[in-house]
């Protein structure tokens, strides 16, 4: 029996997967010649223009040092549960979680934001039961654009990097930052805002903090 479907045949989910992913990619090595044609082709399966959150959970080396890294799990196992209940209550989705990071999918910026606000209450009434130095405390970088959504378990695009870059590396804990493209989706929210930049890994960064 032929198990071979055309992709007129196939499912979305079997479309939008890591293994099409990576059928396409080697199209594209093996037919150089049809490599815009293919590039064409993931970008119609996998392209979605969604609201990027990365998260990313402070205290790792300091807690690691002081308790152990079984203690930094179960605090890593406390953050995703309260986390990701008020990702889903404001219409988004956890795409994948990395050690002390979550990245996540919403349709709008606002969503996005709103979800950040919450996880930071919510872990602040959290906090105040919990011993100082097992305190949990996160940061979050917010991108929006064109991406590349690998079955709702990878995300690649300009601004997944831009938005980790944020989340990562410049936010401080409780701080919720916003690429220039994120803003600009916002499109007068209401939001109060303000202004920042910085230059890192040869690279300068201009991005918004979310008050309040």
């Amino acid at each position: 029996m032929n198990d071979t479907y055309s992709d007129s045949e196939k499912s979305p989910e079997q479309l939008n997967s890591r293994h099409a992913l990576g059928q396409l990619l080697n199209d594209m090595i093996s037919f150089p010649e049809r490599r815009t044609e293919i590039a064409q082709n993931i970008e119609n399966t996998f392209g979605q223009c969604k609201a990027v959150l990365t998260l990313d959970m402070s205290g790792f080396s300091r807690t690691t040092q002081q308790h152990g890294i079984i203690s930094f799990l179960l605090m890593i196992h406390q953050m995703q549960l309260i986390c990701r209940p008020c990702v889903e209550h404001f219409g988004g989705t956890v795409i994948k979680t990395d050690a002390d990071n979550l990245f996540c999918l919403f349709d709008t910026v606002a969503d996005a934001v709103r979800a950040s606000q919450e996880i930071i209450s919510r872990l602040n009434a959290a906090n105040t039961v919990l011993p100082a130095d097992r305190q949990l405390y996160v940061a979050f970088g917010i991108g929006y654009g064109k991406i590349l959504n690998i079955g709702d378990e990878d995300i690649f695009g300009d601004e997944m990097n831009l938005a980790c870059k944020l989340g990562e590396d410049i936010a401080e804990k409780g701080e919720i930052l916003l690429t220039p493209a994120a803003m600009a989706e916002l499109n007068g929210s209401g939001m109060a805002m303000r202004e920042g930049a910085i230059s890192i890994s040869g690279i300068h960064l201009n991005y918004y903090y979310v008050e309040g």
